[in-house]
């Protein structure tokens, strides 16, 4: 769910899921885009991933770095790379697309759809894969810039006291950027990042040339060696060798922006080669010196090449954080027309691209949490525990999710869906099982964020459903309340009066009140009902559907995509050439405010129902979120128990 930032740079319709609709040059856009945003991440992974799996596998008990140990961790990656990355995603997941778009929440949507039963659980993986996420979106960007400041150790020692203050200040202004929107820098992503892959894989090739035994680990034997001879330090070190693949749900989130084609070509002919290359050229520089575990990455280069390459890698690391913090920004929104979270403030930076948008509450907690993290742990190693457990929790519901899609949408017997997904729901629950073993020395902190998230998200979603039905019963059918009026009609006012209500069927609260208190009528009234559709795009010709209830009362229902932010003033300008005359000058659009209260009896705990009530506190105002013009607009308060 990574950046919508590039999307301008690339120059494609947002809709747009596949590459094959572009010309040659919209094709080479998306494809240094791609490289750009979605391989920021997994690009890089080569900082730390190679010298902390090193590391692990180089324990007292195991004899300390050894070339064997050394041969197995870079063939751990290497098959780590080739069977999760690409064969999972890069070949089978990317096809799994709903509309054209990717991602844990797309594909919950697309699975919700397929199934008749079940779509409770399915709901459940998604809360669980979209919690984790922002552990994800919290942990990459401190991990990312600390690892690429501690280069500047190498330099002099007397850099050291500043990598923590130096990290903290990049990232302070990462996120003091975002409200200015990202489409300026969004253009330099992607060439930056294929200066990043050149470099990384040139500097590769001498260790290589010198230590050519290196290249015995592209054989999956000596992975397999090394698992069966190291026990538990094997197991251990599976868990540092994920680190190399943090960034493969990039791959499927981003699919929408850049389509399928561009995505595949970037990975299997630029992003996979060089990440290979590089990754073969610290195990060859550890295999002729040991001592330099401590930072192999850095040690490829010569001396006069450090501080340039630290400068890059800051560069690289930044492009990085910037994918997981707008793609934390593309699913919270999702998550809020899904109806996961309550309404937050989004800001669109862009007007040619809806994609681009910030929110200002994420963008608040996002720096909290990730400034606490560096102070908290001060070292990339020490970071590196924390990182895996939310990514692997998101593949593992990924793959349980495409196994639905698999079986239901593509219609392949359940039987050939689970023979094509258990090799890989295997292989990530052995890695799960292995970042678990690191919860007491960092990974404790994705746990307890996705762990929030969730209980956000399930107490949102409970209690809206718990507030829909206490209302309905409440409430009087809005056929029988037209009909009364229609019969004995009250005092008529000009204009037009638009009604906004989640139930179609009732009527409005702010309908009975206007009737209760001004005991007045316009001249045309609508009942405006705003509908979220399972896919992530609405076509504009099924935007609106007009229904005539009577002479002065209209029932008008608004679709909008989960991807798309609702703007009602334009949507009824569609309803507009539908034939619905109207002026939004002489319209007013009513609304109820709902005060909660706890009730005496309710469905959910009382802790809940005061969690539920703080939530509903803090959502965006209705009039903004749905860009209704604020002059406008009439707002009814009622008081209702939960």
């Amino acid at each position: 769910m990574t950046s919508d930032a590039v999307a301008s740079a690339a120059e494609m319709p947002a809709a747009n899921g596949h590459a094959n609709a572009h010309s040659t040059a919209g094709f080479k856009a998306l494809l240094i885009g791609s490289i750009g945003v979605v391989y920021g991440d997994i690009g890089t992974s080569p900082l730390y991933a190679l010298r902390e799996a090193v590391i692990a596998a180089s324990g007292p008990a195991a004899g300390g770095v050894t070339p064997q140990a050394v041969l197995g961790v870079v063939s751990l990656i290497l098959w780590a790379l080739i069977i999760v990355v690409t064969l999972k995603y890069v070949l089978i997941l990317l096809r799994a697309d709903n509309h054209g778009e990717g991602g844990t929440l797309a594909l919950m949507a697309l699975a919700q759809r397929a199934v008749s039963y079940g779509a409770g659980a399915i709901v459940l993986l998604g809360i669980v894969s979209g919690a984790l996420f922002y552990g994800d979106a919290v942990i990459t960007p401190a991990l990312s810039v600390l690892s690429a400041i501690e280069g500047i150790k190498l330099v002099t020692s007397a850099f050291d006291p500043y990598v923590v203050p130096l990290t903290v200040l990049i990232l302070l202004v990462l996120f003091a950027a975002q409200s200015r929107g990202t489409a300026r820098v969004a253009a330099f992503f992607g060439p930056v990042m294929t200066i990043w892959f050149g470099v990384i894989a040139i500097a590769a090739i001498p260790p290589i040339m010198r230590h050519p035994e290196v290249l015995y680990a592209l054989n999956p034997v000596h992975a397999v060696a090394f698992m069966l001879h190291h026990g538990i330090i094997g197991f251990v070190t599976l868990g540092a060798v994920f680190l190399a693949v943090t960034g493969a749900e990039a791959l499927y989130a981003d699919l929408g922006h850049f389509g399928k084609r561009p995505i595949q070509t970037a990975w299997l002919f630029i992003v996979l080669p060089s990440l290979a290359l590089n990754y073969l050229g610290q195990g060859a520089l550890v295999i002729a010196n040991p001592r330099a575990v401590e930072n192999p990455f850095f040690l490829m280069f010569p001396d006069w090449a450090v501080l340039p390459m630290v400068c890059l890698a800051t560069v690289a690391t930044v492009i990085a954080s910037q994918a997981v913090i707008t793609g934390a920004y593309s699913l919270t929104r999702q998550a809020i027309q899904l109806g996961l979270l309550p309404r937050f403030e989004i800001r669109h930076t862009s007007e040619s691209h809806s994609g681009q948008i910030y929110i200002p509450r994420i963008n608040m907690l996002l720096l909290v949490s990730v400034v606490l993290l560096v102070l908290m742990f001060r070292s990339s190693s020490a970071l590196a525990s924390a990182y895996g457990i939310s990514v692997t929790g998101t593949m593992v519901v990924t793959a349980m999710m495409g196994f639905v899609v698999i079986w239901r949408v593509w219609k392949w017997s359940p039987f050939a869906a689970a023979a094509l997904i258990a090799p890989f729901l295997f292989l990530d629950l052995t890695f799960l099982a292995a970042n678990l073993l690191k919860v007491f020395e960092g990974g404790w902190v994705p746990l307890a964020l996705g762990s929030v998230v969730m209980l956000l998200m399930y107490t949102w979603r409970r209690g809206s459903r718990l507030l829909f039905e206490k209302s309905r019963k409440l409430e009087f059918p809005l056929a029988d309340l037209v009909s009364m009026l229609e019969k004995r009609p009250p005092q008529r006012v000009s204009g037009t009066a638009v009604f906004l209500t989640s139930d179609p069927v009732s009527a409005p609260t702010a309908l009975m009140h206007s009737l209760k208190h001004y005991k007045v009528l316009h001249e045309k009234n609508v009942i405006l009902t705003i509908e979220t559709a399972p896919t992530p795009r609405i076509d504009p010709a099924e935007r609106v559907r007009l229904e005539q209830i009577s002479a002065t009362f209209t029932k008008v229902t608004l679709r909008f995509g989960f991807m798309e932010s609702p703007n009602v003033p334009k949507a009824l300008a569609i309803a507009r050439k539908l034939g619905w005359q109207f002026d939004i000058m002489s319209t007013s659009f009513f609304l109820s405010r709902r005060a909660l209260k706890p009730a005496a009896h309710s469905g959910m705990p009382r802790w809940q129902d005061h969690l539920f009530i703080a939530l509903s506190r803090t959502a965006n105002d209705a009039t903004d979120y749905f860009q209704i013009p604020s002059g406008r607009v009439v707002e009814v308060g009622t008081q209702v128990t939960v």
